[in-house]
């Protein structure tokens, strides 16, 4: 919908709303499409268990070809898992640790990297259904593009770091970083350090939510202005940006717990 306004002489002007009809709506939350009891279940719930789907159906695809003589496919994945290894060994310092956080590491990136690239698979936008008195709603939206999934994603990654920490550390020494009376000025700085945790959920949140949400309006109004060859560009663009998105947030989770189970001192 965009106002014009025209003029009719002097300083008189004529002003009227143009419609465009076929304008696809854009919603900055997820719509729901049906409830379960008291819950509601939205598009971006649904294509972040179509994402669930995926991922356990290539994870026991994977397992059934495991072989003690790998072949090239096999081999392609453990390229790339010692890769990772050896980027967390950067951060944590040793092997044996690295193992220990990747299973967590891994399913934040994947489950993420996952979900950004099937909310731009072709065709994904076009299965709607029809909501009387809405409108129709789209059946699959990306669920980072949803503030909940995000907040969800960032409270998992927080309260990890917070949980780890103090099982690699101990309870008592963990929490002295946050609490302490030894001095006014550790006990500011550990006040600080301690409301920053929750910070960080805020931070996680709204960049994962923020960046995924802008390129699908961007790709929303490029396909309606021109819908052939132009958009490719800004899909590709979108690809690398939503891989990018997922690698930043694992990096993050992995780099808040190496100091949550690193002693204070080390940092």
């Amino acid at each position: 919908m965009v106002k014009s306004c025209a003029p009719l002489g002097g300083a008189h002007w004529e002003c009227g709303i143009i419609y465009f009809a076929d304008m696809p709506e854009i919603s900055i939350k997820a719509e729901g499409l049906f409830h379960l009891g008291s819950w509601s279940i939205t598009n971006a719930v649904v294509l972040s268990f179509l994402a669930l789907v995926v991922l356990v159906a290539i994870g026991l695809t994977l397992r059934k070809k495991l072989s003690l003589i790998p072949g090239k496919l096999q081999g392609v994945f453990e390229l790339l898992l010692e890769e990772i290894l050896k980027l967390m060994d950067s951060v944590l310092g040793e092997r044996r640790t690295s193992e220990k956080y990747l299973p967590l590491v891994a399913t934040i990136f994947l489950f993420i990297l996952t979900s950004n690239w099937l909310g731009l698979f072709p065709g994904i936008g076009s299965l709607v259904l029809k909501n009387a008195g809405h409108g129709p709603v789209p059946l699959l939206r990306s669920p980072a593009s949803d503030l909940n999934f995000t907040i969800a994603l960032a409270v998992v990654s927080v309260l990890a770091a917070n949980i780890l920490g103090p099982m690699a550390l101990g309870f008592k020494r963990y929490f002295s970083k946050f609490f302490t009376i030894k001095n006014p000025f550790k006990f500011f700085i550990g006040l600080l350090e301690f409301i920053s945790e929750f910070v960080k959920i805020i931070s996680f949140s709204f960049r994962l939510f923020g960046n995924v949400f802008a390129g699908e309006v961007l790709l929303t109004i490029v396909l309606f202005l021109v819908p052939y060859a132009v958009p490719l560009p800004f899909m590709f663009l979108e690809i690398f940006v939503g891989f990018i998105q997922a690698f930043i947030f694992a990096m993050l989770t992995l780099v808040f717990i190496a100091m949550a189970t690193r002693p204070h001192e080390e940092h």
